[in-house]
């Protein structure tokens, strides 16, 4: 069976601030059902750009899956239907840690569906990945809490250095 480009690669959006090891699991699976993957920074250029700036989350994000062939990082504005259009890929695949964010992922994959014909794909991150989330991610780093199990090495280097510099208090 072959398939062409639009079928084998996926747009995999999210915020990314920052990746962590339950995004790069589902990058990985993503990888291992399509081939090719596009890793969506998704960023609103009229809302704060939150921890990082989406150019150092792209950055952080090549670096988590430089060990994975097939992966294109890009910046993207806009609705993810609309980053898949320009990425040219037919899919959206979304993580899914728990109910709570099926619930979410289906009401947002069913418009998307209704309005572009994009499908989304749904892939559950690994068990022991599932309460990992960027925001308790941030925290935690802020307080000084060990992330070396949560995040991948270079994001737990650059955590650290936005926090020691700080001394654990963003503005």
């Amino acid at each position: 069976m072959t398939h062409d480009r639009a079928t084998r690669c996926v747009l995999y959006p999210g915020s990314f601030d920052p990746i962590h090891c339950g995004h790069v699991d589902v990058i990985e699976q993503a990888c291992e059902l399509f081939g090719d993957v596009v890793v969506a920074i998704m960023h609103n250029p009229t809302k704060p750009s939150g921890l990082f700036s989406p150019d150092r989350r792209a950055e952080l994000a090549r670096a988590a899956v430089a060990h994975l062939d097939g992966i294109r990082v890009e910046l993207h504005t806009g609705l993810a239907v609309q980053a898949a259009d320009r990425a040219g890929v037919a899919f959206i695949v979304k993580g899914l840690r728990n109910a709570g964010d099926f619930e979410i992922e289906q009401q947002m994959a069913q418009n998307n569906h209704a309005v572009t014909g994009v499908r989304t794909v749904f892939v559950p991150c690994r068990p022991d990945l599932g309460y990992i989330s960027s925001r308790f991610v941030r925290e935690i780093a802020q307080y000084g809490g060990e992330i070396g199990h949560l995040v991948p090495p270079t994001v737990a280097t650059a955590l650290r250095s936005v926090f020691d510099e700080s001394d654990g208090i963003r503005a």
